[in-house]
């Protein structure tokens, strides 16, 4: 009943709007164009709120009216700008009786255009003393109660709009993800990277091992595949000579929807030649420690009640070694012995495959059993080649490859490796992949020719390693789920109202 009530009051509210629109409209004077404003209410704020004297000069914002008190021939509301709240101060005796009274029927949540003078209430909050004010745009529907924000999950992510309008912790978050992308930008400017762009249609699915989105360009009848990772035409640049490249990118898995997942993503890949993966770990502890630096104001970060200092290194431990860590039963020495780790993934209902190898089988023990557990930020290194057909072999031991991946907090936030250059090589792991796709994976690659052509022009050693951003901003702005650092994350079709 509660629930119906609501509703009510909302279309209520929205009919006595759209009479007001109207009202407006006849008038002649809906919806018009405004001035650029001079002033915005935050930076008005620092300059004036602890100053001893104040300036007669005039200053003008344009905003949204967030509250307001009208007190007979006087009131006071809040106008909120993209940069935060400050108030105003309108009287009958400043603006005309026709202008007051306009004012008194507009509505919370509508758009004006202010001008006036700066003075200090006996209170001591910074105040606008209005001398002119104007309608611009209408709110046409209630916004939603200014004492406890806008709490509803659901209605928060469907409209952001919304959840940013009226929860300054959401805004916090999003301001957060905007400086992150730009600490990131400048981190690889500055080291000289050159920031590239490349396709997000392919041809071949391939860049990583995911399930892909299918699509179709009717002009060359020609199906293509959403970009899964931007890896192999990153490298391709490599082989023409630009030696470091990055590029932030949007990425597409057609995967489920969870707290760190969304089928649209963004990351950062960047490429070095002549570099290794350990040169990659120290340039991402450093690229962390900056964000904490710049974003927090410190280089320790708060997860789960513990702290971490990111400046300093973070821990490692090889994937055969983590396994054994947090799966002590197992055997050291028949950690290769793929019977041995069928019989122990049956015992702790690991999935897995009949063609599944004793590298694949760790990688399953891995993700089901230690993944979840790495809480302060660690480095697991030196995975099984299968499960790597990108990355180039280490040196003493070809059955691993020379690989990182980044986790903090139970979650991946960067992988990154030393590259495959043997176009040979490739090849075979290529085939490899084609075996595992003709046998049902549906998140194999497929074989490029194309890429193998490339590095028979041969590519020089290279390190390269994607940082998920989306994951990072969840670590420095302290949330939980995905859909709170995405604006417009991906969300279930809404249920009609006849289900």
């Amino acid at each position: 009943m509660q629930d119906d009530n609501h509703v009510n009051d909302q279309r209520d509210q929205h009919l006595i709007r759209m009479e007001k629109l109207k009202t407006w409209r006849d008038a002649d004077c809906a919806y018009p164009m405004s001035m650029m404003p001079a002033n915005l209410a935050q930076s008005l704020l620092d300059d004036f709120q602890e100053a001893d004297e104040i300036p007669a000069t005039e200053v003008s914002v344009c905003g949204r009216m967030m509250t307001r008190r009208i007190m007979g021939k006087a009131s006071f509301t809040h106008l909120q700008d993209r940069s935060g709240q400050i108030q105003l101060y309108v009287t009958k005796n400043i603006i005309s009786d026709e202008d007051y009274e306009a004012f008194k029927h507009w509505d919370l949540g509508d758009i004006l255009e202010v001008k006036g003078k700066l003075f200090k209430t006996k209170k001591g909050e910074l105040t606008i003393e209005v001398n002119h004010i104007r309608l611009l745009s209408k709110c046409l529907y209630a916004m939603p109660d200014k004492f406890h924000g806008l709490q509803d999950n659901e209605l928060r992510f469907r409209q952001r709009y919304l959840d940013i309008m009226v929860n300054e912790a959401s805004r916090k978050v999003f301001k957060a993800r905007s400086q992150i992308i730009h600490l990131m930008r400048s981190f690889f400017t500055e080291k000289d990277y050159m920031e590239v762009e490349t396709p997000m249609l392919h041809q071949i699915s391939g860049g990583a091992t995911a399930l892909p989105f299918n699509t179709h360009h009717n002009a060359l009848d020609l199906p293509l595949f959403l970009r899964i990772a931007p890896e192999l035409h990153l490298k391709r640049l490599i082989v023409g000579g630009f030696d470091r490249v990055f590029e932030i990118n949007r990425c597409f898995r057609n995967e489920g929807l969870s707290t760190r997942h969304n089928p649209e993503f963004t990351s950062c890949e960047f490429y070095e030649a002549y570099a290794n993966f350990e040169h990659l770990m120290k340039m991402i502890e450093s690229l962390m420690c900056l964000i904490a630096e710049k974003v927090l104001g410190t280089h320790n970060i708060e997860l789960d009640e513990a702290t971490f200092d990111l400046s300093k290194p973070f821990k490692r431990m090889t994937l055969t070694q983590s396994v054994l860590d947090y799966n002590p039963e197992l055997d050291a020495n028949k950690m290769r012995d793929e019977a041995y780790l069928r019989s122990y993934c049956d015992q702790h209902d690991v999935v897995y495959t009949d063609e599944d190898d004793w590298g694949l089988l760790q990688y399953h023990l891995f993700e089901k059993t230690v993944e979840s557990n790495l809480i302060e930020p660690t480095y697991i290194t030196h995975y099984p080649k299968a499960v790597s057909p990108l990355a180039r072999c280490c040196d003493d031991d070809p059955a691993l490859v020379d690989r990182f991946e980044l986790f903090v907090g139970g979650r991946e936030l960067a992988n990154g490796f030393n590259e495959l250059n043997d176009p040979e090589d490739q090849a075979q792991r290529f085939e490899a992949q084609m075996a595992r796709k003709l046998a049902g994976d549906g998140e194999a690659m497929d074989y490029d020719h194309d890429y193998v052509e490339a590095l028979s022009y041969g590519l020089p050693p290279t390190a390269g390693a994607g940082i998920g951003i989306d994951r990072l901003v969840m670590l420095f702005t302290n949330q939980s789920s995905i859909k709170e650092v995405i604006l417009f994350p991906q969300m279930r079709p809404k249920a009609s109202s006849a289900e």
